[in-house]
Formats: structure tokens, C-alpha cells, sequence
């Protein structure tokens, strides 16, 4: 038996996952999407990563980057290591790719903002 908590809606329903001669039920969750979620959670869980990356620019010293798309949960410790080696040295905006295809995933880690678009340093 594992206890879930459900992210894929606001209401954040507690789901409780049994396996049973190899087929696994699952009780708590108001939706379908809980369901689809405590699956994925127990096979292959996955997420977005929101961070900050290090910029040359005085007055902007770190840019918010983002997953393009979600990545494995365990890669995400990988992800922050790699990371936090990595400088912005153009001035780059929102979709612009920071790095692809980050610790081996299939996603890219992008800007999501455009501080570093504006005229001054």
C-alpha cells in the first residue's frame, strides 16, 4: 500500500495505491486524472522544474528557466547540478533555449522571461 497525494488538480485528493496479484486499485480520488496521475507516479513519476540560472548582467544577476516539458524525477538533482554551471552571457527571452536536452532527457530547459531583452546592461 502507497499513499499518494494527487497534483494533476487544486482539490489535491490523497489516493491509496494497492498492488494485488500484480494489478494495482487505487481508492481517494475524485477524478479520472487522479487515477492516470497515481500510475504514472508509481511507474515513472515526472515533473516540471521552475529555477534560476546565473547571468554576466550586473543588473539582472540570475534568469527564470524552465522545463520545456516535464523530465524524470530522479534527473532532477542531475539537472541542478548542471545548472549551476551554466552563465547567460546573451541577452536571450522567453522559449529561448538554455540548455537541450538537459542530463540526457529529451526536454530543454528554457527562458521564461525576458529581463535580459531590455536595452540596458
Amino acid at each position: 500500500m502507497k499513499q499518494i497525494t494527487c497534483i494533476s488538480c487544486p482539490i489535491g485528493c490523497r489516493i491509496t495505491a494497492r498492488l494485488t496479484n500484480g494489478e494495482f486499485t487505487f481508492t481517494g480520488n475524485k477524478c479520472k486524472r487522479g487515477e492516470e496521475f497515481a500510475k504514472s507516479e508509481l511507474v515513472s513519476p515526472v515533473r516540471s522544474l521552475t529555477t534560476t540560472v546565473r547571468t554576466i548582467f550586473p543588473g539582472i544577476p540570475v534568469l527564470p528557466v524552465r522545463t520545456k516539458g516535464e523530465v524524470p524525477k530522479e534527473k532532477i538533482p542531475e539537472i541542478m547540478c548542471t545548472l549551476s554551471t551554466i552563465t547567460i552571457t546573451e541577452r536571450i527571452g522567453i522559449g529561448d533555449i538554455v540548455a537541450a536536452a538537459i542530463a540526457g532527457t529529451e526536454s530543454d530547459i528554457i527562458a521564461s522571461s525576458n529581463l535580459l531583452k531590455g536595452d540596458s546592461p
